[in-house]
């Protein structure tokens, strides 16, 4: 195992990190403000990705679709969050679940009536087909090195905006305690409703971004959405600096274990033994990491008071 293996998958781990920060933020925001579950979260990635490829076909350009797949997710969820959501906010838990769990069916069959049941293909542009040299002899993809830069980009965007404006304020006030924001003359409807359409930007930014390394398929939203919650969970519900950090661990174990791991055992045991429980270990030790985080730190690494 030679250090350009080592460095590839920290470069991975770093690129899957920065896409599950992208549906975090946004999540654990809407987690932490309105105190609401929602599973359909990750349909608004699916979604993206659709919007996406469809304009990418129509159009040719891969910017366009990104910044059209953005626009209009965000306002779909704002939408969303209009005429449904915001009815559930004094509901319980258990309702929030139920009705975002039949929102995802209904969007997933909404897409299904609309694409087709096949997956669509969104290309790499052509300017970014190709490796890239970082280093002699480590030669990487320049579009996951576009899509490291972007997460960086918007986490540092993201982190201005809720440490350094007035909506942030009022962001960070929601998140730590909701009743005094609203007591203080915050307007949380309005404040609600920008969060809710930011978060689905970001879905739809990552998806975009994911779907040509991805299937852009029905349901592909659902498997990311578990992780999305696993990052909030260690990082802390309502954090951003959290949801970085726990997005950046989650993404580096989860990449690293699955590359590394069965290397590691085939010097401890026989090939065989090695491909059987090397991916099995690999899939359950990033919540291992969340029930050690947990077990420590109950409110994750950086609750909402924290920033």
């Amino acid at each position: 195992m030679d250090w350009i293996l080592v460095t590839e998958q920290v470069l991975n781990g770093l690129q899957f990190g920065l896409m599950l920060f992208l549906l975090a933020a946004g999540l654990t925001l809407v987690f932490g403000i309105m105190d609401m579950i929602n599973l359909a979260h990750g349909s608004l990635y699916m979604v993206g990705a659709y919007l996406a490829a469809a304009v990418m076909a129509a159009s040719g350009s891969f910017l366009l679709a990104v910044l059209a797949a953005m626009a209009g997710t965000a306002v779909l969820g704002m939408a969303l969050e209009w005429t449904l959501l915001r009815r559930l906010y004094e509901r319980d838990h258990l309702s929030q679940v139920l009705a975002t769990f039949a929102l995802i069916l209904i969007l997933n069959e909404g897409v299904r009536m609309v694409w087709g049941e096949q997956p669509l293909m969104l290309n790499t542009p052509a300017a970014l087909s190709g490796p890239v040299e970082l280093l002699p002899g480590l030669m990487y993809p320049s579009y996951r090195l576009l899509i490291i830069g972007v997460g960086l980009l918007v986490a540092l965007l993201l982190w201005l905006g809720v440490t350094r404006t007035r909506i942030g304020k009022w962001v960070r006030a929601g998140a730590s305690n909701r009743p005094m924001a609203m007591a203080m003359g915050v307007n949380t409807r309005r404040l609600f409703t920008l969060v809710f359409g930011l978060g689905a930007a970001l879905c739809a930014l990552a998806g975009s971004l994911l779907g040509p390394l991805l299937a852009v398929q029905v349901g592909m939203g659902e498997s990311i959405l578990i992780l999305a919650f696993v990052v909030i969970v260690i990082g802390g519900i309502g954090s951003i600096r959290g949801a970085l950090v726990g997005s950046l661990l989650v993404g580096l174990v989860d990449t690293a274990s699955r590359t590394l791991l069965p290397a590691v055992l085939r010097l401890l045991a026989s090939p065989e033994v090695a491909s059987n429980v090397g991916p099995a270990l690999a899939s359950i030790l990033i919540y291992v990491v969340m029930a050690a985080v947990l077990f420590w730190k109950p409110q994750g690494l950086f609750p909402a008071r924290s920033g």
